[in-house]
């Protein structure tokens, strides 16, 4: 796991190995272990490591293989990497150190750009060719790992973070109407390649860029799960799909244990990270390191549950941490948090999985984390209404479940200069749900979830909030094999049981009930959720500040009404719309925009 960066010329120059230097400055805790540099002429890279799997200076980055003329960096962790360095040597390649970085180069060397079709894991990589002078950028299936892009005439940059394109310099930071369109409507989720800064794109996720000495490209889209039944499952059963998918996860989470360090879980006590503490006892896995954290209660509201993250613990006898925060220290650290956010995200948890990031990675660098199981198991409550309801209905369901506010309601916070005549949100969310290869609502809006939502939200943030502490985050519900499996079954088999019915009849199995049957709980972070205090001073300041009133991005009789009742305005998702904007403000000037 680490961070990387580049820039490739196309006007006759040579790479601005000084700008490429003060992206890597920038990536520093993404990769607390090294740096290298490399450049050719028209093309440099740079790169920060975290040191998992050869922890020895073999596996250093950029790696160059003179004898293959490839040069790569690469971030992220290939769990079949052993199995495939096999099959290379099988193929008479000789490899130099133990890495899956070398593994992803001989095997681009091999099977070229269909190399990601052999990879199981989270990566983005760019590969020279000496020889040709091309340049190749992956992405994997779910968009576990990011890379920001930064095109001019003449150059292309890029980097795991969009902080670090704005450290190189040279970028148009003005706001693009479209993103800040989502990122006000979809809870913050700005859809790639869009970013909220006009001058940066993200590649897509499971997307393949080949960018040629010339300038020219081209992309394409290597894997898409087909959310439909298939006849080889016509006969199974419930149980059937139940063993299916427990064996599945089991792969997953056995696979996320390839490491060269141990490998600890983050616990927060609910059905999901239960879950894989459970599979990795019945691995094997004894005197597992797992961490819980919890908050004062404000407002009314309870800021742990320590309650349940305790059962798991005491029932597998885990290492446990009990990470234990005051409304305080979570003030203080919402400076931190902003600033190792590529992009501003609203939701409560990102400062809890800051400080827990940073508690965690005292003790150990490797994570195993529930992420994604709700977007790919129907966890959350805005599926159930879903079921049976015709296509032409299913996106103002979905519509009215998640959307934080109504395209006339949007109009009424922004300035007029942002304001759009069309409802892009809603369209984006049509044209999506849509597209072929959904069989059913439920389906539409779980493929919906799973490609876009889960990866600019939690994905997003699990990512951008661990590694700001050189702590890797894996996510085994999030391996594809598991994700083509459930994007496979039957919706009513996810939907049961209140929602992650398949799961939690998995883990009846494995887990004590009362993990299982609780109310369905969202991680409490109240004094975001409810502002006041230290935090609503932040808020206050942010969007009253001269910073601000010359950016107008919002009405000033909005905000004003939002600052006179600060908890007032809630969105369906009871997330807080005063913070909504204060964040983005607060993002705006952490970064210098």
């Amino acid at each position: 796991m680490c961070g990387l960066s580049g820039e490739i010329r196309f006007d006759g120059t040579l790479a601005d190995t000084t700008a490429v230097g003060r992206m890597v400055d920038q990536l520093v805790p993404r990769g607390p272990d090294g740096q290298g540099m490399w450049s050719a002429g028209r093309v440099a890279f740079g790169h920060r490591r975290l040191s998992v799997i050869d922890l020895s200076a073999a596996g250093g980055q950029p790696m160059v293989d003179n004898e293959l003329g490839l040069t790569a960096v690469f971030n992220g962790c290939i769990y079949d990497y052993q199995e495939l360095r096999a099959e290379l040597e099988g193929h008479g390649y000789r490899f130099f150190s133990h890495s899956d970085t070398e593994v992803i180069l001989k095997g681009y060397h091999h099977w070229g750009t269909d190399v990601v079709d052999h990879l199981h894991g989270m990566f983005v990589f760019a590969i020279h060719e000496r020889d040709t002078g091309r340049v190749v950028l992956a992405r994997d299936r779910l968009g576990i790992k990011p890379l920001y892009l930064s095109e001019t005439p003449g150059r292309l940059r890029f980097a795991s973070t969009l902080p670090a394109l704005l450290r190189a310099g040279d970028v148009d930071t003005s706001i693009d109407p479209v993103a800040l369109h989502h990122y006000l409507t979809w809870h913050a989720v700005v859809p790639a390649p869009r970013t909220l800064l006009n001058g940066v794109r993200k590649l897509p996720p499971a997307t393949v860029r080949v960018i040629e000495a010339d300038g020219t490209s081209r992309e394409h889209r290597y894997w898409a799960p087909v959310y439909e039944r298939r006849a080889e499952h016509a006969t199974w059963s419930a149980r059937d799909w139940e063993d299916a998918i427990e064996e599945a996860l089991r792969v997953a989470v056995r696979r996320r244990l390839v490491a060269d360090i141990p490998v600890g879980v983050l616990l927060s006590g609910g059905l999901d990270s239960s879950l894989i503490v459970g599979l990795l006892a019945q691995e094997g896995q004894q005197g597992l390191a797992t961490y819980s954290i919890g908050f004062e209660s404000v407002g009314g509201r309870e800021g742990d549950e320590f309650a349940y993250s305790d059962v798991i613990a005491e029932r597998f006898s885990t290492n446990h941490h009990r990470i234990r925060v005051g409304s305080d220290e979570l003030a203080g650290a919402l400076g931190h948090a902003i600033g190792a956010m590529a992009e501003p995200m609203v939701s409560h948890d990102v400062v809890a999985f800051d400080l827990l990031s940073e508690r965690v990675s005292e003790s150990i660098r490797v994570v195993q984390s529930g992420q994604g199981a709700d977007e790919v198991f129907a966890g959350y409550h805005w599926y159930p209404p879903l079921a049976g309801v015709p296509r032409a209905e299913a996106v103002d369901r979905y519509a009215a479940a998640f959307f934080d506010r109504t395209h006339a309601g949007l109009l009424r916070v922004v300035s007029d200069r942002y304001g759009l005549d069309e409802d892009v949100s809603r369209a984006f969310v049509a044209a999506h749900m849509e597209a072929p290869g959904a069989e059913t609502a439920v389906d539409a809006a779980l493929r919906l979830d799973s490609e876009v939502m889960l990866v600019d939200d939690p994905v997003k943030r699990v990512d951008n909030m661990s590694m700001a502490w050189g702590l890797e985050a894996r996510v085994p519900f999030l391996d594809h094999d598991l994700v083509e499996l459930a994007a496979a079954c039957p919706p009513e088999l996810k939907l049961a049981d209140g929602g992650k019915g398949v799961l939690k009849a998995i883990g009846r199995r494995i887990i004590p009930p009362e993990v299982i049957d609780r109310p369905k709980g969202y991680f409490p972070v109240p004094a975001i959720t409810h502002l006041e205090g230290k935090v609503l001073d932040l808020v206050r300041d942010a969007l009253s500040s001269d910073a601000a009133r010359e950016r107008a991005l919002f009405r000033p009789e909005y905000v004003q009404s939002l600052l006179a009742d600060p908890n007032g305005d809630l969105t369906p998702l009871r997330g807080n719309k005063l913070w909504q904007l204060g964040l983005l403000e607060l993002w705006l000037q952490n970064h210098g925009v």
